[in-house]
């Protein structure tokens, strides 16, 4: 399991996720952050900093928001 981050990061975009990722697993991309599955601890640090309420579990997503942990697999290259 690992965290996603959603669309209302696409907005706000703040960044304070990175800061509190103790596995640096949280790289910005073009037009929101994305979080690497494989490297993801599932600890939740990113969770309570984030300011938009961004970013949710994966077995969490609404169906609308399954393409949020495609982008970030193929940010990261990961299968």
């Amino acid at each position: 399991m690992a965290f996603v981050i959603t669309s209302p990061c696409e907005t706000e975009k703040a960044g304070e996720c990175v800061e509190v990722c103790p596995v640096d697993c949280i790289e910005e991309g073009e037009n929101k952050f994305h979080i690497d599955p494989d490297i993801c601890i599932n600890c939740g640090a990113c969770v309570s900093v984030c300011p938009v309420a961004a970013i949710v579990e994966d077995f969490e997503l609404m169906p609308e928001e399954e393409k949020y942990l495609k982008q970030a697999e193929e940010f990261f290259g990961n299968k």
